[in-house]
């Protein structure tokens, strides 16, 4: 295998040399569509944010996090308590080339201007039953008459995209008024979710199911090549409104230009990843493996000398990503018996999980991380302890974990989705965890885009997943139990809870900072109760670059960031 990748980057080296092309290559997860209503991972988010743009975006240097105006010309004005957001749409916000737009005299595919109609248009597609994005939580019971819209499109007969929708109308050209149904603070930050991108009503009327692998965006890079379980290749368009002013814009004088072409390339195997690392094959790796740790880091947890001599650099940072196993509410053994979810949170031994992930990880102690505005700081009740877990367990009826339908020990099924060395050594860990209070765990691993559609389809008793904020607030992390956003929505877990429901919405409709944080505290205590999820862990990052990639920042948002990478030709 190795081998192989080895051949094809020197070929393409070779390629971009006899051009004068700079190329940034890094690893990526297989991505299943480039449809923006469609990114349901963390892997289709990167990709389609490369090709197209939403409405804000974030500050790529401020920390703490600041929104921008991205396709927007400012940040919204905001109306009515709350209620109103007027959105004026770049003058110079344009659509890539592309036959959907027709040609010009010479033969050649035209591009448009972005209009309000495009906003309007993209928002209502979210919506749409027939799309069944993932992402329609964004808009349907946010934006005024969506969820009336959403429930029309729901037949056979063709959605009505001219129907009107009270809350989401084009002003003029350049102008979108947006209504919500209750004020929410958080609504600007929906805008930067890659799920809210600006697509052309045109590509996806031409293209129909092949949208999907037909991007045509407005945005930096092009698609110019996806050879689909393999690789993704992206060309600079060197059209793009961003390298001439902007937060992006290219500087002359400093010698630095962006990269002509970005490379995704799939593959699986982290110890390939980290040789191809190490032989320049790769210019950024996203994560250091556990056996590499002692390798990369000295004792003092400095990068190690041999690395620094050849130009890398480590980057690390906290984060916005909760990892975690559902429990699907569904499920007729674990979704009724909340004394069993809590055990098995009280199996799980948090200092070996740490430990075993090289201290780059904390156990968590609810769904919201660190750093986050609205966490609830008191200890976790079902965090590690064995005995407290076999306790749980008799009052769950599984005495030392036997089932008494069968007198043999509890058998449950964990879905995964990668089949990585890694993956598979902590998923040992987690089996030896259950394995001493007497639950039997028995792993089933599927290739990414099978495991989303068990879950998105209910099919899983158990799975595991991460979550990585869209926005630096509590709500971001709190629907994930919002009963109306069961899946294939964010609420993976099909959770559903009335008093939840009630606290959720009214602390997204609280304008008042303290009474805001004080209902997500007490929504935060509902769920550590009830334990939908088996709580794992809040991840550190920790990412290394090679010398060639210049201007990199880690970011809990990198989406679509590439345009700021520089190098040296």
């Amino acid at each position: 295998m190795v081998r192989g990748i080895q051949s094809l980057v020197v070929a393409m080296a070779l390629a971009g040399a006899a051009c004068g092309e700079t190329v940034f290559c890094r690893s990526m997860d297989r991505v299943a569509s480039m449809d923006p209503a469609e990114a349901s991972s963390l892997y289709s988010s990167r990709a389609v944010r490369m090709v197209y743009e939403t409405l804000y975006e974030y500050d790529y240097t401020a920390r703490p996090y600041r929104l921008i105006p991205c396709l927007a010309e400012a940040l919204p004005e905001v109306q009515s308590n709350g209620l109103v957001y007027v959105i004026r749409i770049r003058p110079d916000a344009r659509f890539q080339p592309d036959p959907c737009f027709g040609t010009d005299a010479a033969g050649q595919p035209r591009g448009r201007a972005v209009t309000a109609d495009d906003v309007v248009f993209s928002l209502k597609r979210l919506a749409d039953r027939k799309v069944a994005s993932p992402g329609a939580w964004l808009v349907e019971d946010a934006v005024a008459g969506l969820r009336a819209f959403a429930d029309a499109s729901d037949g056979a007969a063709a959605t009505d995209y001219g129907a009107p929708v009270a809350g989401l109308r084009a002003l003029d050209e350049r102008t979108v008024r947006i209504e919500l149904t209750r004020p929410m603070n958080v609504f600007a930050y929906y805008l930067t979710i890659a799920y809210s991108a600006v697509v052309p009503r045109e590509a996806v009327t031409a293209y129909g199911q092949d949208f999907a692998g037909h991007a045509v965006g407005t945005g930096p890079y092009r698609l110019a090549e996806w050879r689909r379980n393999h690789q993704m290749t992206y060309a600079r368009d060197p059209a793009w409104r961003g390298w001439r002013a902007g937060p992006a814009a290219v500087d002359p004088a400093s010698g630095e230009v962006p990269f002509d072409r970005v490379v995704y390339r799939l593959i699986d195997d982290v110890s390939t990843q980290w040789l191809c690392f190490l032989a320049g094959e790769l210019d950024f790796l996203g994560e250091i493996t556990r056996d590499n740790w002692d390798v990369v880091l000295d004792g003092a947890g400095e990068l190690s000398a041999p690395l620094r001599e050849r130009g890398i650099t480590v980057y690390a940072m906290p984060t916005l990503e909760v990892a975690y196993i559902g429990f699907n509410m569904d499920d007729p053994v674990v979704g009724p018996n909340r004394a069993l979810r809590q055990a098995l949170n009280c199996a799980l031994d948090g200092e070996a999980w740490e430990r075993f992930y090289n201290h780059r990880v904390v156990r968590c102690d609810g769904p919201v991380p660190p750093g986050t505005a609205g966490r609830l700081e008191t200890p976790f009740p079902y965090a590690s302890n064995v005995e407290k877990a076999r306790a749980l367990l008799i009052a769950a009826g599984y005495p030392e974990g036997v089932d008494p339908r069968t007198g043999k020990r509890l058998v449950l099924t964990l879905d995964l989705g990668r089949t990585s060395q890694d993956m598979r050594e902590s998923t040992e860990l987690l089996v030896s965890f259950l394995a001493r209070v007497g639950v039997d765990l028995k792993p089933q691993f599927h290739n990414w885009p099978t495991f989303l559609r068990r879950v998105a389809g209910r099919q899983s008793q158990m799975f595991r997943l991460s979550w990585s904020g869209d926005y630096p607030d509590a709500q971001n992390f709190m629907q994930l139990f919002y009963s109306k956003n069961g899946s294939p929505g964010p609420n993976r877990s099909n959770f559903a809870d009335p008093a939840f429901d009630r606290l959720y919405e009214a602390a997204c409709a609280a304008t008042d900072g303290a009474e805001r944080n004080r209902l997500w505290a007490q929504a935060q205590a509902l769920v550590r109760e009830e334990c939908p999820w088996l709580f794992l862990y809040f991840q550190k990052s920790y990412s290394l670059c090679n010398r060639n990639v210049l201007r990199y920042q880690p970011s809990d948002f990198p989406y679509g960031t590439e345009k700021y990478l520089r190098t040296k030709p």
